[in-house]
């Protein structure tokens, strides 16, 4: 391991190891209003959603490293406590990205980007309508975390109206995730998208306790063929399989191909074991992984 101790390296290289490392980032893109009535637009990294009830979600306009001037969307929600919060699919990344140009204040960024504005319901700000969704909140509060550059101002808001474009809309006003295609912030110039080949699914913790890895046998843990990731899916299931179950699993198929092709042979049985339910274990199939692991 590289150890660093934030104080011996510049602001610059802090923003560097954060803004790389901690990634993928949701982004806001908000839209503001002055006391004077001056729109503007743009997208923050800094930001994810903090509460349910209240609805709150919080992002954070940093002041620059370069130079240490604030951003005018903070200038805005000082002023004028509301923000629009809309969240950027693939449709508008360019567009998204070029709203992030240090225009000068009073510069319409919905102009400039080619967004469209929507009246929004109670807030002042107007919404984004290509965005698949829009949050319109009202800010509570504003935490200053510092007066130097890379200083990041918690911007705290709480939902007040959402709109949802109709067209990711499945049943019952949910969500269809096939349908939202989210990007994120990476590091530099680098973003990535939540299309279907890029997600994908963990089975939460169950109700009851899972077993845990530490009761996992010592000969799995310390496997050549099972991840850290295999064994944390192995340790999520309340009770091992009944010997009854292991037993008539031995018939499946492909278990009993490897009973009969490596009968002479323990270890390599062993190893064509956790193979299998390595694979079994891809496909969420979490019961018969073990009844393949405890054949041997």
């Amino acid at each position: 391991m590289i150890s660093i101790d934030p104080k011996d390296i510049s602001n610059q290289q802090m923003q560097y190891y954060l803004q790389n490392a901690v990634a993928p980032r949701p982004i806001a893109l908000a839209s503001t209003i002055s006391a004077n009535g001056e729109i503007n637009l743009s997208p923050f990294s800094y930001f994810n959603c903090f509460s349910a009830n209240p609805p709150i979600l919080v992002f954070s306009p940093s002041r620059r490293v370069r130079d240490n001037t604030t951003k005018h969307t903070l200038e805005n929600v000082k002023e004028v406590k509301e923000v629009v919060i809309n969240m950027v699919d693939f449709a508008m990344v360019e567009q998204m990205s070029l709203s992030s140009t240090e225009y000068d204040a009073g510069v319409n960024e919905f102009v400039k980007s080619g967004f469209t504005e929507g009246i929004s319901k109670v807030v002042q700000p107007p919404y984004v309508k290509e965005s698949p969704v829009a949050f319109e909140c009202k800010v509570n509060d504003i935490i200053e975390l510092g007066q130097d550059g890379g200083a990041g101002n918690l911007v705290i808001a709480e939902v007040v109206y959402i709109h949802l474009n109709e067209n990711i809309i499945a049943e019952d006003t949910r969500i269809d995730l096939e349908k939202l295609d989210l990007v994120a912030r990476m590091g530099g110039s680098w973003y990535c998208r939540t299309i279907k080949d890029v997600r994908f699914e963990i089975p939460k913790p169950l109700v009851n306790k899972g077993i845990g890895v530490d009761a996992i046998p010592e000969v799995f843990r310390n496997s050549k063929i099972l991840t850290g990731n295999d064994l944390g899916r192995l340790g999520n299931i309340e009770k091992l399989p009944e010997q009854e179950e292991i037993t008539a699993y031995s018939k499946h198929p492909e278990v009993a191909k490897i009973h009969e092709k490596l009968y002479h042979d323990r270890a390599l049985r062993n190893e064509a074991f956790q193979h299998l339910a390595k694979r079994l274990l891809a496909t969420m199939d979490i019961r018969e992984a073990w009844m393949a692991l405890l054949q041997n």
